[in-house]
């Protein structure tokens, strides 16, 4: 291909999940729908700990705020108040989609900033500078008068524009491009060292930074920043904001690439990292987490079911920079958590997700994914009227099997290119039926009026 250089300076844009939803996904509401009455949000760095919340030995109501989850909120001190929580008859759950999108789905996305991911950096405050040769797009990020630097590379497909997958630590190339699908790859540890050496791109501008938070408080509404948040950012934010920088490089550069089908993926550590890419910016058409574990869609309950037993502890003691320091102080604690992996799930709809997991994957829980986190997850994208875009690869290999992206690929297809497919996703294979038991609050899904 002829060399081809081009430079663009992109001005700020607004946080990434305040960003235009993709247009195939449905709108959360109706213009004139009447405005809900949101459950109150702690201000950052001021959550309940672990000592006010209940211990919930089944994964939790994504329908009921936090506000209601904690034993000092009314009726708190009741001895069935657990167990009420668990069964889904906890007091002022969500009932319709347009309060899910108005209230919850924001309260979410702080609420797993607070415990886990650390807070996001404003992006309205960064200029991105990306510069094109041939296949590399080199990215230069400026905020607070400090600069961060690293590069993508293309691949690209015969049929332009193309929907992209960008993906980190490398994926099955050719038959995405035989199918019209761009790839595009980047170094992750010249974003964010997979360390606490807090060197890279990423670091280059934030490290000794207060990044607070930028809060919302009600779709469409103005967002105010908020300072003094005690939680620092964890590395899988860092790699995440590494895909949403590519994304904007893409969009100033490579005119063969259609930004409104995107995917990212990454597998193992990494696929928590695009877990968090697309949970965190709505530009992201599909998210596509690959034998992710505990920090991505493995249960921090229930992780016995298969592999190494991977826990909350162990990850945290193997890899505490991945996650905010909020996260380790639920270590020994982990069923006090007010989540698991599938309220991340739940809080990416309407959007697009496919999971993949392999049977002989000898290191994070496959089964406990595919039979608790899953289905539970599609409970709420079927609630919202999007059950067609949530799937469950669940494949034969191991930990990150190059064919786990043949397996998903199908499932790109049906969302980044409208091809009608015939695998059925629901099909959890050798692991047989999902395990409802595992989350109660199923037969209290709410009913709209």
């Amino acid at each position: 291909m002829p060399s081809t250089k081009c430079a663009a300076l992109l001005g700020a844009v607004a946080l990434p999940f305040l960003a235009a939803a993709v247009p195939t996904a449905p709108a959360p509401a109706a213009a004139a729908a009447p405005r809900a009455e949101c459950a109150p949000v702690p201000s950052a760095g001021s959550y309940p700990t672990w000592e006010k919340l209940p211990k919930q030995t089944t994964i939790p109501d994504p329908w009921l705020p936090l506000a209601y989850t904690t034993t000092d909120s009314e009726g708190g001190d009741s001895p069935t108040f657990a167990a009420d929580v668990m069964a889904g008859k906890g007091k002022n759950r969500i009932q319709t989609p347009e309060e899910w999108y108005q209230c919850r789905q924001p309260e979410l996305l702080q609420m797993l900033q607070e415990y886990q991911y650390g807070y996001y950096p404003d992006h309205s405050q960064e200029t991105v500078k990306a510069t094109r040769s041939g296949n590399t797009v080199s990215i230069e990020v400026t905020a607070g008068g400090k600069t961060g630097r690293f590069s993508a590379t293309l691949a690209l497909p015969s049929t332009k524009p193309a929907p992209v997958v960008i993906n980190i630590g490398g994926m099955s190339n050719q038959p995405y491009l035989a199918a019209g699908i761009a790839v595009v790859g980047f170094d992750y540890t010249s974003v964010a060292a997979d360390s606490n050496a807090k060197t890279g791109a990423f670091w280059s501008i934030y490290n000794g930074r207060d990044i607070g938070l930028v809060k919302r408080k009600r779709k469409n509404e103005d967002v105010a920043r908020v300072y003094g948040a005690k939680q620092k950012t964890g590395v899988l934010t860092a790699w995440a904001w590494g895909f949403h920088r590519v994304l904007d490089a893409l969009n100033a550069t490579v005119p063969e690439i259609d930004s409104t089908r995107v995917g990212v993926t990454g597998c193992s550590r990494l696929g928590k990292a695009a877990l968090a890419a697309g949970l965190l910016d709505e530009r992201i058409t599909l998210t596509m987490p690959m034998s992710s574990g505990v920090q991505g869609l493995g249960p921090y309950r229930y992780h016995g079911l298969s592999g190494q037993d991977e826990t909350l502890e162990n990850s945290k003691s193997g890899a505490g920079w991945w996650t905010d320091s909020t996260l380790g102080t639920f270590v020994n604690h982990a069923e006090n958590l007010p989540y698991d992996a599938h309220t991340i799930a739940a809080a990416i709809a309407p959007r697009a997700l496919v999971i993949d997991q392999g049977t002989g994957d000898a290191f994070t829980n496959s089964k406990g994914t595919a039979v608790i986190v899953y289905p539970a997850a599609k409970l709420v994208y079927d609630w919202l009227g999007v059950p067609d875009q949530i799937a469950m690869s669940v494949r034969g290999g191991g930990h990150c099997d190059m064919s786990g992206f043949n397996s998903v690929l199908p499932f790109a297809q049906k969302i980044l290119l409208n091809q009608t497919i015939t695998k059925d996703y629901n099909d959890l294979g050798s692991y047989g039926s999902p395990m409802t038991t595992a989350y109660p609050w199923a037969t209290a899904v709410p009913q709209a009026a």
